[in-house]
């Protein structure tokens, strides 16, 4: 019983594709921005420039270019998970990163592997464009996940700072300038925006939009209506902190619950591919003589569709919404 090397050799050039692109990422960029590090990213590039309207613009275009690129063909698909990534790469130059990982790709199965060349051709392709989609979507659930638990602490520190005298506009700078980032570089724009003279109420709905987070859009209109029809905003803002801790804790109760079921579905949907890595490993003849049956190539694809149609439906069962 001879084992095949292929499939171990695919899954090592996916492997090594995400490295390369996330260390490509790191030292373009330094280790500041990423979310492992506990550096603020916007008071790194203060220190290592200190023209504060400069650092503003340049984070500003790094958190909104994603969202102008969403005519892109194609690029559409990437630019939402993207943008609540704030993926500093543009969209230019993502695009180009695909294309040589694409083309590193081939490299490797060419030399790796013995595929035909139509098969190592959409394969690479779909190894550089699927391996930058799945690093970017990576990066946006974890940053999401990492805003979403920052943003009770942040308000309570604003609570704290309003009551014992500062202005709204201190209170946002003390919480850029004291919490980790990704929350810490968001809130420092914010603070950099009202000095220049934008209102805090109207930074706040654009990160909340930019985001699309139902907290922060929480956050910016009672801030708004505070601005326009006075009151207590340390109050409110308790107020608000203690109704987000609620969601949070009810959200990762819905999740604890429906974490059986979405596990369910991923096995199911994964099962058949695992069976069949696993049968070519052992017996890569197995498939030989269905391979050259002239319905071989469209009952893969019924299955692939059918697979992908259980993660839909899964996905739609447990998706509920806090």
């Amino acid at each position: 019983m001879t084992i095949s090397a292929e499939p171990i050799i695919y899954i090592l050039i996916f492997v090594g594709v995400l490295v390369l692109v996330e260390g490509l990422y790191l030292t373009v960029f330094g280790r500041s921005i990423s979310l492992n590090s506990r550096v603020n990213r916007r008071l790194e590039m203060l220190d290592k420039n200190s023209n504060r309207e400069q650092v503003m613009e340049q984070l500003r275009k790094e958190m909104q270019q994603h969202m102008k690129a969403k005519k892109i063909p194609l690029y559409s698909i990437l630019s939402d998970k993207a943008q609540k990534a704030a993926i500093a790469f543009s969209p230019r130059q993502l695009i180009m990163i695909m294309v040589l990982l694409s083309f590193l790709a081939f490299l490797g199965l060419s030399v790796g592997t013995a595929t035909g060349l139509g098969v190592r051709v959409i394969v690479s392709v779909a190894m550089g464009v699927g391996g930058v989609f799945t690093w970017v979507s990576m990066k946006a659930g974890k940053r999401m996940a990492l805003l979403e638990e920052q943003l009770p602490d942040a308000i309570e520190l604003m609570v704290r700072s309003l009551r014992v005298g500062h202005p709204f506009s201190s209170a946002i700078s003390i919480v850029a300038n004291e919490v980790a980032d990704p929350l810490a570089t968001e809130m420092g724009i914010i603070a950099d925006e009202a000095a220049y003279g934008r209102e805090m109420g109207e930074s706040l709905k654009d990160m909340a939009q930019r985001l699309d987070m139902q907290d922060l859009r929480f956050l910016a209109v009672a801030v708004t209506i505070q601005q326009q029809s006075g009151g207590n905003l340390a109050e409110i803002l308790a107020g608000l902190a203690k109704v987000i801790r609620a969601r949070f804790r009810l959200f990762r109760r819905v999740k604890a619950i429906t974490a059986e079921a979405k596990w369910s579905g991923k096995f199911l949907s994964a099962f058949p591919l695992i069976a069949l890595i696993a049968i070519n490993l052992l017996d890569p003849d197995y498939y030989t003589e269905a391979m050259e049956h002239p319905w071989f190539i469209p009952a893969c694809l019924v299955v692939g569709f059918f697979l992908t149609i259980n993660l839909v439906v899964m996905r739609a069962l447990v998706n509920i919404r806090v």
